[in-house]
C-alpha cells in the first residue's frame, strides 16, 4: 500500500510565502501539504489566499492539499454565531473540495479552557473533556452533524485531531464525539505525539487497535521526557520516545488507507527538519513493504 506523505505546513512557517512552501515541499518529495484554514497574522481575504494557494499549488505540481486549524469553533456559547461557524465551514470545505480537490481535513474545534483562568494551559486535565459540561458536547455534536450532513454529497472526511485542551484532546474523548456524532465522514485524526502529553495514555497499540476505522488521517511527531519530569524535548521522528515503526506497522495491521502527516514541532532549521523527517518516513514505508 503506497500511502501520500504530507507535509504539515509549520515545517514553513518561518517567513516563506505559500508559493515557496508549494515549491519546496514538492521539491522535497513530498505528496501534499496540510494547511491553515487561516493564516495567522496576514490580513488577506479567504479568496486571495485560495488563489496564492491554488497558484503555487499548480506552479510545483504538488499532489494533494489538505486543511486544518481553525475547523468550526463549536466552543462559542452563543447559538447564533455557531451557526455561523457551521454555515462558513461547510462553505469554505465544499469550496476548497471542488477547487482544489481537497479530501481529508484535521479537525480542531476550539480550544475549551477551563472557566477558572488561574489554571494554566499546560495543566492538561484541567481543560478540555476533563472539564466540559454535558451542553459544550452538545454543541460540538450537534455542529459536526450539520456540517457533515451539509457536505454529504462530497468525497471529504474529516479527523478529530487529539490535542490537549481541545473536547477531543484524548483518544477515548475523540472516539466519545466521533460516536455521538453518528456520521461516516467524521472520525479521528490520531496524534500520538499529543497523547504522551499526558500522564496516564493508552499504549499506542491500544489507541490505534480501540480506533480502527474510526481513524481518518494520523499525525507524525516525536519528544522524549526531560530528567525530573521537566517537560519534554522535541525530537526527530527516529529519536524520541515515540517508535513510529510500529506506529506504522499497526496502521497497516488494522487496513488504515489515509494520509500520513508529519510534523514540525520543534524550533531551529525546520526546512531540514522536514527533510530528514521525510528520509526517515520513506525509509520505514519502504521496511515495511509499504511504499
Amino acid at each position: 500500500m503506497a500511502y501520500q506523505i504530507i507535509m504539515h505546513v509549520n515545517y514553513c512557517e518561518q517567513g516563506q510565502t505559500v508559493s515557496e512552501i508549494c515549491r519546496k515541499a514538492a521539491a522535497w518529495g513530498f505528496d501534499g501539504v496540510e494547511f491553515r484554514r487561516r493564516r495567522s497574522g496576514v490580513e488577506e481575504s479567504t479568496e486571495d489566499y485560495l488563489a496564492e494557494l491554488e497558484e503555487g499549488v499548480e506552479a510545483a505540481g504538488l499532489k494533494h492539499v489538505l486543511f486544518g486549524y481553525p475547523g468550526p469553533l463549536l466552543v462559542k456559547e452563543d447559538a447564533a454565531e455557531r451557526d455561523r461557524e457551521v454555515e462558513d465551514a461547510i462553505a469554505f470545505y465544499r469550496h476548497v473540495s471542488e477547487r482544489l480537490g481537497v479530501r481529508t481535513v484535521n479537525l480542531l474545534t476550539g480550544a475549551l479552557r477551563n472557566p477558572d483562568s488561574s489554571i494554566p494551559y499546560s495543566q492538561y486535565t484541567s481543560h478540555g473533556s476533563f472539564t466540559a459540561t454535558e451542553e459544550q458536547w452538545e454543541w460540538q455534536v450537534d455542529g459536526c452533524r450539520r456540517m457533515a450532513d451539509g457536505l454529504d454529497d462530497l468525497e471529504i472526511r474529516f479527523g478529530f485531531e487529539t490535542h490537549m485542551v481541545y473536547l477531543h484532546d484524548t483518544v477515548d474523548a475523540a472516539r466519545q464525539l466521533v460516536e455521538r456524532i453518528g456520521r461516516p465522514s467524521i472520525g479521528v485524526n490520531l496524534d500520538y505525539g499529543n497523547m504522551v502529553e499526558f500522564d496516564e495514555r493508552p499504549s499506542l497499540e491500544e489507541a490505534v487497535r480501540s480506533l480502527g476505522d474510526r481513524i481518518h488521517y494520523v499525525h507524525l511527531k516525536n519528544s522524549a521526557p526531560l530528567r525530573g519530569g521537566a517537560g519534554r524535548l522535541p525530537t526527530g521522528l527516529g529519536e524520541g520516545e515515540i517508535n513510529n515503526r510500529q506506529f506504522v506497522r499497526l496502521l497497516m495491521e488494522i487496513g488504515y488507507d489515509g494520509p500520513i502527516c508529519v510534523e514540525a514541532p520543534r524550533p531551529g532549521d525546520r526546512e531540514w527538519y522536514a527533510q530528514q523527517d521525510l528520509a526517515y518516513v520513506r525509509a520505514l514505508l519502504a521496511d515495511l513493504g509499504a511504499c
